[in-house]
């Protein structure tokens, strides 16, 4: 009983110092969890000094990994705003429609289905954000709504990583798999209209949503979830990838043709339209994004596998420290951490902060010949600092709560849950996949951790296998909207100060709500 009030006392202590009145941000809460779940699993689950120091560094270095993706994001849109792209854009999308829902669907919703399909890791909240803030939405509810609406295509994430690879520990046969990736889209299929109302509501008065662009609301969300859905039944890596793609068109068409929404009259200058080079040109830090990631996500392409080669090409003993080696895809891995398992690594070419975005934001001030690149580099040095320590300290924490495999604490939390469930755990699965995503930042890992807790949680209990796995990916997405890494990336992209736990509060009631619509379907399936 007392390993499993310690196991959720830094839960309960993260929540509350960032939700409360005059909560603590980001960069002091997590830190202080840290030390405390480092309390915890010395003097109360007795690991050994190694491992827990071991955990401690890979959490350090592993944090380097969302703190150069957002670094990435935020000199990609800093090279757009000084190249005047940003401008051009906004000009563009007014005169596709002047309607804030049209706007916020087709940036917030199927743009950012798209990127999730193609590359994952958190970016499409951090790549959307800047584009509606710039088109004059509040940056806070902007945060709030993208954080929400990067849920549902996460299921399937990256070219179906989340999917093939994070229940691969199960050795599950191909019927298996694409049972629980039907099962897990018609879940998401049924849940996207709630959800993107939800997410819409933070941002517009809900006149606007339930009687004026309701129509137009369903139509754009379907336009995603139809082609998500029907692809899931046969193939597991695109469905989030074609779903995002075939869903920007539709709901461009849709904003084009005015359908479903309450027309919002500006007069607009003819003369003032962009040419069609104009608006490429502008929109490539976009376009030139999207298509690097997909050729480097892709597998039958040859340059995955290119960039994520890791043969050593050097390699040095630091000692106690590990041993160190660079691949000739400059992979870098830090094995036996302290003389233990514990190991680290880092794809430097496939992680999407060099390719696309420092890439694709050098070619555009090149394109452009306009914006200063020290000026861009000091905005980042400076937006960076109090990101830099609270991902250390989340990445530090997430390694402690989850030391000791199946006698972890996030294992002990998840067992209690299932043990107080009984027979109705087809509701509360989601919840634990949301867990796994609100530690680890990734719904890959979530269900790489708590795969195995779910097969035994059914096998004990008689539930179906595939019901079960599809409501943990399910979870695993949704939890997304409270992963700590991405709360404090949207954050910082928008250079909004202690705001990670008002963000928060309010993304954990739609997961909640969102669990529910999961859990009843769950319980139907």
């Amino acid at each position: 009983m007392l390993s499993l009030g310690a196991a959720y006392l830094p839960i309960f202590l993260l929540i509350y110092l960032m939700s409360k009145k005059n909560n603590l941000p980001a960069s002091q809460a997590l830190p202080l969890c840290a030390l405390i779940a480092y309390l915890v699993v010395v003097f109360v689950f007795n690991r050994e000094l190694g491992q827990v120091h071991a955990s401690i560094l890979s959490g350090l270095l592993l944090a380097w990994t969302p703190i150069l993706i957002i670094a990435g994001a935020i000199f990609l849109f800093r090279c757009m705003e000084e190249a005047g792209a940003l401008d051009i854009i906004r000009h563009w999308l007014n005169h596709i429609s002047s309607n804030p829902i049209a706007q916020l669907m087709i940036v917030a919703w199927a743009f950012s289905f798209l990127i999730e399909g193609a590359s994952g890791f958190g970016t499409p909240a951090a790549i959307a954000a800047p584009i509606l803030v710039s088109l004059g939405f509040p940056a806070l509810r902007v945060a709030i709504c993208c954080l929400i609406l990067n849920s549902i295509p996460v299921t399937f994430g990256a070219v179906g990583t989340p999917i093939w690879f994070g229940l691969s520990v199960l050795e599950l046969n191909d019927l298996q798999l694409s049972e629980i990736a039907w099962k897990s889209a018609l879940v998401n299929f049924v849940a996207a209209p709630f959800v993107v109302v939800a997410a819409l509501a933070f941002v517009v008065e809900k006149k606007q949503l339930l009687r004026q662009n309701l129509i137009f609301i369903i139509l754009s969300t379907f336009s995603c979830t139809l082609p998500y859905l029907l692809i899931s039944s046969i193939n597991v890596e695109f469905p989030s990838l074609i779903g995002g793609l075939l869903g920007l068109i539709s709901t461009l068409l849709l904003a084009k043709f005015n359908i479903g929404l309450t027309p919002v009259t500006h007069p607009i200058n003819s003369a003032d339209k962009e040419s069609a080079w104009q608006l490429l040109k502008a929109t490539f830090p976009l376009w030139g994004t999207v298509l690097l990631l997909v050729i480097t996500r892709i597998p039958d392409l040859g340059i995955k596998n290119l960039l994520q080669l890791t043969e050593p090409a050097w390699q040095i003993s630091l000692g106690q420290l590990g041993d160190f080696s660079i691949s000739a895809a400059l992979v870098l891995r830090l094995e036996n951490i302290f003389q233990t398992d514990i190991s680290w690594q880092h794809s430097t070419l496939y992680v999407p902060s060099i390719f696309p975005f420092l890439i694709i934001g050098l070619m555009t001030l090149w394109w452009f010949q306009q914006g200063s690149l020290s000026k861009i580099t000091g905005q980042i040095q400076s937006a960076m600092k109090k990101p830099v320590i609270a991902l250390m300290g989340a990445l530090v924490f997430v390694n402690l709560m989850m030391l000791g495999a199946e006698q972890s604490a996030v294992t002990q939390i998840g067992q209690h849950l299932a043990s107080i469930s009984g027979s109705n755990w087809g509701f509360l699965a989601p919840f634990l996949g949301a867990l796994g995503s609100f530690f680890s930042g990734s719904a890959t890992i979530s269900n790489l951790t708590f795969a195995g807790i779910q097969l035994s949680i059914s096998d004990e209990l008689g539930l179906n296998l595939s019901t079960i796995l599809a409501m943990q990916s399910v979870g695993a997405a949704m939890g997304n909207m409270i992963c700590i890494n991405n709360i404090v990336a949207v954050a910082s992209v928008l250079a909004l100060q202690k705001k990670e736990g008002y963000i928060l509060k309010r993304t954990v009631w739609v997961v909640i709500f969102y669990g529910i619509i999961a859990g009843l379907m769950g319980l139907v399936l």
